[in-house]
């Protein structure tokens, strides 16, 4: 095989102890400086034994494509470098020149744990991954992938959705949040999870009319009065309450009610329904000893 098939060029594989993260972000950080490239990257994780570093430099070797790797292991370190060698594979190592200077200067034995830095690190990680998660998750976005979702939002436009699905994923929580839109089906994927992570977001009809008539000076529109009419909008609440209803969502009342009350509310019913996720509600800034 010459590696360029459906005319990609060459892979590169990542290949590592532990995630991968930081070999691929190494990567794609040099990429990203050739717009429109299509080189594929293949991450190949949790490479710890001989029989790995093979089964991914034979990989390698057949797509005709180029090892990266960042081996913390200096005896494994030593053995893909050599197998490349052996195969024809060409490679490069992120850690080699480094570790062997750290060694020297330091004279002293290092831990050799991949993903060490991640496990010390592990709470600001999963932050970042929640955050990033929820803003690709937010407003309909991804229904396919609801079930991923350790939290789902759904409620009418202006509910107040998006903010309080980043607030809990501040905390570390996955959230995908689903507008409920009267005449349009909501997603069937909705349905199919766990109600008891669904959470139905209720709200009086004059408190949600003043926060649309503030969107829509917001957006300098003062035509769309179907969106702030009396009767239309109980009609929206009426029907987001009969698919909390079918759905067998918990509805939260969250007219007049700060984020913070609302989140509290949720995560206390996530820790009782899934007490191996449960997590304190403390300030994500807040510094810890």
């Amino acid at each position: 095989m010459n590696g360029k098939k459906n005319n990609l060029p060459p892979p590169i594989f990542v290949v590592s102890g532990g995630r991968g993260l930081a070999g691929n972000n190494m990567v794609q950080s040099l990429l990203i400086q050739y717009p429109n490239n299509k080189i594929p990257v293949i991450i190949v994780p949790g490479v710890n034994t001989e029989e790995q570093l093979l089964e991914a430099v034979l990989k390698a070797k057949a797509e005709n494509g180029l090892i990266s790797h960042t081996m913390v292991d200096p005896n494994l370190r030593g053995k893909i470098n050599k197998l490349c060698e052996e195969h024809g594979v060409r490679k490069i190592d992120f850690m080699g020149e480094l570790a062997g200077y750290l060694d020297e200067q330091l004279n002293v034995e290092p831990l050799q744990h991949p993903g060490l830095y991640r496990k010390i690190n592990q709470e600001y990680f999963e932050r970042v991954e929640a955050i990033e998660f929820t803003l690709s998750h937010d407003d309909g976005m991804g229904p396919e992938r609801l079930h991923r979702a350790e939290i789902i939002l759904t409620g009418v436009s202006r509910v107040g959705k998006t903010p309080l699905s980043v607030y809990l994923a501040m905390f570390g929580w996955k959230v995908a949040n689903v507008p409920l839109v009267k005449d349009i089906q909501p997603p069937k994927e909705l349905f199919e999870v766990d109600p008891k992570r669904v959470f139905g977001l209720h709200i009086g009809v004059n408190q949600l009319i003043a926060h649309r008539k503030k969107r829509l000076e917001s957006w300098n529109n003062h035509q769309n009065n179907l969106y702030i009419d009396e009767q239309s909008v109980k009609e929206e609440v009426r029907h987001a309450l009969f698919v909390f209803d079918r759905g067998s969502f918990s509805v939260l009342n969250v007219t007049n009610k700060p984020i913070e009350s609302t989140a509290n509310e949720i995560l206390n019913l996530m820790s009782e329904r899934f007490a191996y996720r449960g997590k304190k509600l403390e300030s994500p800034y807040h510094d810890k000893e």
